[in-house]
């Protein structure tokens, strides 16, 4: 008896889950691939400036001193965060379950009948029923975009309602 609460428990906070796991580490992965680019765009950059201004007697680098080479390190500063926002969005817009882009955006709720049916906001579901993605279209707080995950499938539910109209 005992085996069967144990089974049938929710998992506690502190128990890893695997879907979840998956999640981060696809995020990791991506994020170790944008940093290896961007780590060969800067010894191209370093490789091409090598010589062009070193100073044997004063050691200088040549950051701050060669305008060429600090315009082009602004502009890796630049592409090394662009690159970084590119990542977090796109997997902000990725199903929890199987990775795959979130899609059919609805848009829902309106501002004058807020009180009715919500704020505005832009939904996106996962097409194999996994779960929706309800983004704001106003962010007032910084919290994140609820994701709503479904217990079943939902076109297995669909479905169902299609065929009790029948």
């Amino acid at each position: 008896m005992r085996l069967q609460d144990e089974d049938n428990r929710e998992p506690r906070e502190g128990e890893r889950n695997p879907i979840v796991m998956k999640y981060w580490g696809y995020l990791l992965l991506k994020l170790l691939a944008g940093a290896l680019v961007m780590f060969v765009v800067w010894a191209a950059i370093v490789a091409s400036f090598r010589g062009a201004f070193e100073s044997p007697v004063y050691g200088q680098k040549p950051f701050g001193h060669d305008l060429g080479f600090t315009t082009a390190m602004l502009l890796y500063f630049l592409a090394c965060f662009g690159v970084l926002h590119l990542i977090i969005w796109d997997q902000r817009y990725r199903c929890r379950t199987c990775l795959r882009r979130l899609r059919m955006p609805v848009s829902r709720g309106s501002w004058p009948n807020m009180l009715l049916i919500g704020q505005p906001r832009t939904e996106y579901i996962c097409l194999y029923g996994h779960g929706t993605l309800k983004v704001p279209d106003v962010r007032i707080t910084s919290k994140s975009p609820d994701w709503e995950h479904h217990d079943d499938d939902i076109w297995k539910e669909l479905e169902s309602l299609e065929e009790s109209k029948r």
